[in-house]
């Protein structure tokens, strides 16, 4: 059976963050500021568009492993993988989207640092997108959670307790 057709089979709340996090990641190849800046030895501004790799910082990795976190837990589920999440699927994937919120809203009012002090930083359409899909996350947990799915069964967890010889010494 090929990815697409597990994919598909899945419950489409969840499908649907999987698409909000692969936006994402999508979303930091975006233009996130503008860099204007005076080169040395010129007198003429100069502007360039800044991507989130540009300016890569905590925040913007922290970004990525909540995608990638969440594009795996997708996965795991189109692939039928048995384990349990604390609060389930749709509780993670909301705290997921909700950090990952909560960092480009820092990113917002935490520009990068200028490299010179003719270097100016603006913002611009791609960290709003980021924004966007981050809150797409968010929503998309919360119906996930709301949906009440049940995960797939746990081959440990029905295996129960190793069997041995507490202290039965055959006397």
């Amino acid at each position: 059976m090929s990815v697409l057709s597990r994919l598909r089979e899945l419950p489409p709340e969840l499908r649907n963050a999987g698409i909000a996090a692969a936006a994402m990641v999508v979303t930091l190849l975006l233009p996130w500021y503008q860099q204007s800046y005076v080169p040395e030895g010129s007198r003429e501004f100069v502007q360039r568009n800044v991507s989130a790799f540009g300016a890569f910082s905590f925040v913007e990795a922290a970004v990525m492993l909540v995608a990638a976190g969440v594009l795996f837990l997708v996965w795991a589920r189109s692939e039928k993988k048995g384990f349990h999440l604390p609060g389930g699927d749709g509780t993670a994937i909301a705290m997921a989207g909700g950090w990952a919120v909560l960092l480009i809203v820092w990113r917002l009012f935490d520009e990068p640092d200028a490299t010179s002090e003719s270097t100016d930083y603006s913002l611009q359409w791609g960290i709003f997108a980021a924004l966007a899909a981050a809150a797409a996350l968010l929503a998309m947990g919360l119906r996930v959670r709301a949906a009440h799915r049940p995960e797939p069964p746990n081959p440990a967890a029905e295996a129960g307790p190793a069997e041995d010889d507490l202290g039965d010494d055959g006397a």
